[in-house]
């Protein structure tokens, strides 16, 4: 399977068509953003870090029974995706309180929240990916009310998979985003899941294992992530 043309480049990733109208390449890079693009910079190996890492699991959440866009891996840096119609939406759990949460409603760092807080924001980095919820999304037609109930649902379902899948490798998943479209009418789950778009903490020490690495400049970033790949069962490739 070879590129064709790029349709699409984000943040961290590049998507590009295929001689199969069904299926795209997704390029993942080593760029790295936070604060909406207010900070950037390339971090040697972060693509083939996270490329492999949501290979993992997005395989292993279809040993679940979650259906995902994601078919198989091509190279350490690219894998080979089904071409979805997107939502406009992210979706987020969060199991404890943190960051942006805190801030909006002055809650304490790192309270438990039971049961887990779901939220829906608007993919818009111009807007700053605004909160919203399912009147908004009904009203301008992002998705149907059907589409947003499955996606919440399928959303919470991963967490329990999730929080479970991880506290055996003794992390807490503090929180996470996903993103979901549709492939000939089914729901699946797309983009990614890799330490970029959730949190994590040691479980005895609460030391921050993810994204918040670069955003707060602890470093270590992708050695950091490396090692939570370790913990859960992965062999990266860098070579």
């Amino acid at each position: 399977m070879e590129k064709i043309s790029q349709i699409t480049t984000g943040k961290a990733k590049s998507l590009y068509t295929t001689d199969d109208p069904d299926q795209l390449i997704m390029e993942f890079r080593d760029d790295t953003s936070a604060f909406d693009g207010k900070k950037v910079e390339a971090l040697d190996n972060k693509g083939k870090v996270n490329n492999q890492f949501n290979a993992f699991m997005m395989e292993f959440l279809a040993s679940k029974g979650i259906e995902t866009h994601f078919i198989k891996l091509l190279s350490n840096h690219e894998s080979l995706v089904y071409k979805l119609e997107m939502f406009p939406i992210e979706c987020v759990v969060r199991n404890r309180a943190t960051g942006s949460l805190c801030k909006r409603l002055g809650i304490e760092d790192g309270l438990i929240l039971d049961p887990p807080l779901f939220e829906f924001f608007l993919k818009d980095d111009d807007l700053g990916d605004p909160l919203i919820n399912d009147h908004h999304i009904e009203s301008f037609g992002w998705a149907s009310q059907n589409d947003a109930n499955a996606m919440r649902d399928l959303t919470l379902k991963i967490n329990d998979i999730l929080v479970e899948f991880f506290m055996e490798a003794n992390l807490i998943l503090v929180d996470y985003k996903l993103e979901f479209g549709k492939f000939q009418g089914k729901m699946l789950l797309a983009d990614e899941f890799t330490p970029d778009g959730c949190r994590l903490w040691d479980k005895d020490t609460l030391t921050k294992m993810d994204k918040d690495r670069f955003r707060q400049d602890l470093g270590n970033v992708i050695e950091t992530y490396g090692e939570v790949g370790e913990r859960l069962g992965m062999k990266i490739k860098l070579d």
